[in-house]
Protein backbone atom coordinates (compact mmCIF):
# COMPACT_ATOMS: atom_id res chain seq x y z
CA UNK A 1 0.00 0.00 0.00
CA UNK A 2 1.29 3.72 -1.08
CA UNK A 3 0.04 6.25 1.87
CA UNK A 4 0.00 10.32 0.98
CA UNK A 5 0.37 11.50 4.92
CA UNK A 6 0.09 15.37 4.78
CA UNK A 7 0.01 17.18 8.52
CA UNK A 8 -0.66 20.88 9.17
CA UNK A 9 -1.96 22.14 5.95
CA UNK A 10 -3.09 24.73 7.82
CA UNK A 11 -4.99 27.16 4.91
CA UNK A 12 -2.30 27.42 2.45
CA UNK A 13 -3.01 25.94 -0.81
CA UNK A 14 -0.49 26.82 -2.84
CA UNK A 15 2.00 24.41 -0.23
CA UNK A 16 -0.61 21.78 -0.81
CA UNK A 17 -0.66 21.96 -4.41
CA UNK A 18 3.20 21.83 -4.54
CA UNK A 19 2.74 18.23 -2.73
CA UNK A 20 0.45 16.77 -4.86
CA UNK A 21 2.14 17.65 -7.90
CA UNK A 22 5.28 16.47 -6.87
CA UNK A 23 6.05 13.48 -8.87
CA UNK A 24 7.30 11.13 -5.90
CA UNK A 25 4.05 11.99 -4.55
CA UNK A 26 1.83 10.26 -7.36
CA UNK A 27 -0.64 7.14 -7.50
CA UNK A 28 -1.17 7.06 -3.74
CA UNK A 29 -3.74 4.50 -2.88
CA UNK A 30 -4.95 6.38 0.52
CA UNK A 31 -3.96 10.19 1.79
CA UNK A 32 -4.11 10.86 5.41
CA UNK A 33 -4.88 14.50 6.11
CA UNK A 34 -3.06 14.29 9.83
CA UNK A 35 -4.79 16.96 10.89
CA UNK A 36 -4.53 21.32 11.42
CA UNK A 37 -5.95 20.93 7.79
CA UNK A 38 -7.17 24.56 9.39
CA UNK A 39 -7.23 27.20 10.49
CA UNK A 40 -5.56 29.13 8.27
CA UNK A 41 -5.59 31.53 5.76
CA UNK A 42 -6.85 30.36 2.76
CA UNK A 43 -8.80 27.38 4.64
CA UNK A 44 -11.98 27.02 2.54
CA UNK A 45 -9.58 26.90 -1.08
CA UNK A 46 -7.06 24.04 1.06
CA UNK A 47 -10.15 21.98 1.83
CA UNK A 48 -11.51 22.27 -1.31
CA UNK A 49 -8.30 20.82 -2.82
CA UNK A 50 -8.72 17.72 -0.52
CA UNK A 51 -12.32 17.14 -1.69
CA UNK A 52 -11.54 16.84 -5.04
CA UNK A 53 -8.89 14.20 -4.82
CA UNK A 54 -9.93 10.91 -6.44
CA UNK A 55 -8.48 8.83 -3.81
CA UNK A 56 -9.67 8.05 -0.28
CA UNK A 57 -8.74 10.45 1.89
CA UNK A 58 -8.53 9.64 5.65
CA UNK A 59 -9.06 12.68 8.23
CA UNK A 60 -7.12 12.52 11.61
CA UNK A 61 -8.33 15.46 14.11
CA UNK A 62 -5.59 17.90 15.14
CA UNK A 63 -6.45 20.14 17.75
CA UNK A 64 -6.76 23.06 14.74
CA UNK A 65 -10.14 21.18 13.28
CA UNK A 66 -11.25 20.44 17.23
CA UNK A 67 -11.23 24.42 17.50
CA UNK A 68 -12.58 25.63 14.30
CA UNK A 69 -15.64 23.19 15.50
CA UNK A 70 -16.06 24.73 18.97
CA UNK A 71 -15.79 28.15 16.92
CA UNK A 72 -18.49 27.28 14.70
CA UNK A 73 -21.87 29.52 15.52
CA UNK A 74 -19.75 32.26 17.36
CA UNK A 75 -20.68 36.09 16.28
CA UNK A 76 -17.89 37.51 14.97
CA UNK A 77 -14.45 36.78 13.79
CA UNK A 78 -12.63 36.79 17.19
CA UNK A 79 -12.24 39.51 19.55
CA UNK A 80 -9.35 41.60 20.80
CA UNK A 81 -9.80 39.61 23.92
CA UNK A 82 -9.67 35.99 22.92
CA UNK A 83 -6.43 34.16 22.40
CA UNK A 84 -4.76 33.85 19.32
CA UNK A 85 -5.50 30.18 18.68
CA UNK A 86 -9.33 31.47 19.13
CA UNK A 87 -8.88 34.59 17.08
CA UNK A 88 -7.94 32.12 13.94
CA UNK A 89 -10.38 29.46 14.89
CA UNK A 90 -13.20 31.85 14.06
CA UNK A 91 -11.71 33.65 11.77
CA UNK A 92 -11.68 30.28 9.99
CA UNK A 93 -15.34 29.17 11.37
CA UNK A 94 -16.91 32.10 9.69
CA UNK A 95 -15.31 31.16 6.62
CA UNK A 96 -16.17 27.80 6.44
CA UNK A 97 -19.73 28.32 7.89
CA UNK A 98 -20.90 26.42 10.45
CA UNK A 99 -21.54 23.17 9.08
CA UNK A 100 -18.52 22.66 7.75
CA UNK A 101 -16.69 23.87 10.62
CA UNK A 102 -18.72 21.52 13.03
CA UNK A 103 -18.21 18.52 11.04
CA UNK A 104 -14.14 18.90 11.29
CA UNK A 105 -14.87 18.45 15.08
CA UNK A 106 -16.37 14.51 14.07
CA UNK A 107 -12.63 13.60 12.80
CA UNK A 108 -11.41 10.76 14.68
CA UNK A 109 -8.30 11.64 17.18
CA UNK A 110 -6.43 8.39 15.39
CA UNK A 111 -6.59 6.30 12.57
CA UNK A 112 -5.06 2.93 12.02
CA UNK A 113 -3.87 2.10 8.21
CA UNK A 114 -2.07 -1.04 7.13
CA UNK A 115 -0.96 -1.46 10.44
CA UNK A 116 0.23 1.94 11.16
CA UNK A 117 -1.13 4.23 13.88
CA UNK A 118 -2.01 7.94 12.75
CA UNK A 119 -2.85 10.96 15.33
CA UNK A 120 -1.97 14.67 15.41
CA UNK A 121 0.07 15.17 17.81
CA UNK A 122 0.41 12.04 20.33
CA UNK A 123 -2.30 9.00 20.49
CA UNK A 124 -3.73 10.47 23.61
CA UNK A 125 -3.38 14.17 22.84
CA UNK A 126 -4.09 16.13 20.15
CA UNK A 127 -2.31 19.37 21.03
CA UNK A 128 0.75 17.53 23.28
CA UNK A 129 4.12 19.03 22.41
CA UNK A 130 7.03 16.38 21.98
CA UNK A 131 9.45 18.18 20.31
CA UNK A 132 13.06 17.07 19.04
CA UNK A 133 14.67 18.00 22.59
CA UNK A 134 11.51 16.30 24.66
CA UNK A 135 13.38 14.28 27.24
CA UNK A 136 13.15 10.63 26.78
CA UNK A 137 10.60 9.69 29.72
CA UNK A 138 7.98 12.35 28.00
CA UNK A 139 8.47 10.32 25.01
CA UNK A 140 8.32 7.04 26.66
CA UNK A 141 4.63 8.01 28.56
CA UNK A 142 3.16 9.56 25.49
CA UNK A 143 3.41 6.18 24.11
CA UNK A 144 2.82 3.53 26.59
CA UNK A 145 0.61 0.87 25.49
CA UNK A 146 0.77 1.59 22.06
CA UNK A 147 1.07 -2.33 19.97
CA UNK A 148 2.00 -0.48 16.59
CA UNK A 149 5.45 -0.40 15.38
CA UNK A 150 5.27 2.13 13.10
CA UNK A 151 2.94 5.61 14.50
CA UNK A 152 3.09 9.09 12.44
CA UNK A 153 2.36 12.17 14.17
CA UNK A 154 3.18 15.96 13.32
CA UNK A 155 1.89 19.17 15.23
CA UNK A 156 4.97 20.77 16.00
CA UNK A 157 5.65 21.17 12.24
CA UNK A 158 9.04 19.95 12.41
CA UNK A 159 9.79 16.48 10.85
CA UNK A 160 11.71 13.69 13.54
CA UNK A 161 11.77 9.74 13.04
CA UNK A 162 13.16 7.95 16.42
CA UNK A 163 12.40 5.09 18.29
CA UNK A 164 10.64 5.02 21.74
CA UNK A 165 10.56 1.67 23.21
CA UNK A 166 10.24 -0.12 20.50
CA UNK A 167 7.92 2.30 19.17
CA UNK A 168 8.98 4.08 15.69
CA UNK A 169 7.36 7.77 15.59
CA UNK A 170 7.90 9.84 12.62
CA UNK A 171 7.02 13.39 12.68
CA UNK A 172 6.09 14.30 8.89
CA UNK A 173 6.32 17.61 9.10
CA UNK A 174 4.02 20.84 8.15
CA UNK A 175 3.48 20.70 4.98
CA UNK A 176 1.65 24.27 5.17
CA UNK A 177 3.70 25.97 7.78
CA UNK A 178 6.87 24.29 7.89
CA UNK A 179 9.37 25.22 10.71
CA UNK A 180 12.87 24.27 8.91
CA UNK A 181 14.02 27.83 8.57
CA UNK A 182 13.71 27.14 4.65
CA UNK A 183 9.74 27.49 3.82
CA UNK A 184 10.13 23.95 1.87
CA UNK A 185 6.85 21.78 2.36
CA UNK A 186 7.24 18.72 4.33
CA UNK A 187 5.55 15.36 4.25
CA UNK A 188 5.60 11.33 4.31
CA UNK A 189 5.18 9.01 1.70
CA UNK A 190 4.69 5.63 3.11
CA UNK A 191 4.94 2.37 0.47
CA UNK A 192 4.55 -1.02 2.18
CA UNK A 193 5.29 -0.21 5.36
CA UNK A 194 8.93 1.87 4.87
CA UNK A 195 8.21 5.36 5.35
CA UNK A 196 10.23 7.92 3.59
CA UNK A 197 10.30 12.00 4.85
CA UNK A 198 10.17 13.83 2.15
CA UNK A 199 10.22 18.00 0.98
CA UNK A 200 8.88 19.85 -2.12
CA UNK A 201 10.16 23.58 -2.75
CA UNK A 202 7.84 25.81 -4.39
CA UNK A 203 7.73 29.88 -3.86
CA UNK A 204 6.68 30.14 -0.46
CA UNK A 205 7.79 33.52 -0.37
CA UNK A 206 4.87 34.43 -2.83
CA UNK A 207 2.32 31.60 -0.93
CA UNK A 208 3.03 33.47 2.60
CA UNK A 209 2.28 36.94 1.22
CA UNK A 210 -0.81 35.73 -0.36
CA UNK A 211 -1.98 34.66 3.12
CA UNK A 212 -1.03 37.44 4.65
CA UNK A 213 -2.47 39.63 2.60
CA UNK A 214 -5.83 38.24 3.25
CA UNK A 215 -5.60 40.26 7.01
CA UNK A 216 -5.14 36.39 8.76
CA UNK A 217 -4.76 37.13 12.35
CA UNK A 218 -1.58 34.82 12.77
CA UNK A 219 0.68 36.49 10.51
CA UNK A 220 3.60 35.84 12.84
CA UNK A 221 3.11 32.10 11.68
CA UNK A 222 3.62 33.13 8.08
CA UNK A 223 6.24 35.16 8.35
CA UNK A 224 8.12 32.98 10.77
CA UNK A 225 7.68 29.68 7.91
CA UNK A 226 7.27 31.06 5.05
CA UNK A 227 8.09 34.69 4.39
CA UNK A 228 11.69 34.94 7.06
CA UNK A 229 11.64 31.45 8.12
CA UNK A 230 13.37 31.26 11.58
CA UNK A 231 15.90 28.87 12.37
CA UNK A 232 14.62 25.44 13.57
CA UNK A 233 16.34 25.26 16.37
CA UNK A 234 14.73 28.50 17.77
CA UNK A 235 10.91 27.17 17.12
CA UNK A 236 12.18 23.70 18.73
CA UNK A 237 13.27 25.48 21.81
CA UNK A 238 10.11 27.37 22.27
CA UNK A 239 7.81 24.26 21.68
CA UNK A 240 9.82 22.76 24.30
CA UNK A 241 9.58 25.41 26.64
CA UNK A 242 5.70 25.07 26.21
CA UNK A 243 5.89 21.56 26.54
CA UNK A 244 7.69 21.54 29.92
CA UNK A 245 5.65 23.43 31.79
Amino acid sequence: MKVLALYDIHGNPDALDAVLGDRRAQGPDVVVVGGDAVPGALARQALDRLDELAVPVRWVRGNGEREVAAAAGRSGSGSATEDAAARTAAVTAAELGANRARALGEVPMTQVIDGVLFCHASPRHDDEMLTRLSPPERWSEALAGIDAALVVGGHTHQQDDRVVDGVRFINAGSVGLPYEGDGDARWLWIENGVPELRCTAYDHLAAGIRMRDTGYPDSGSIDGSLIEPVEAIVVTRLFEERGSD
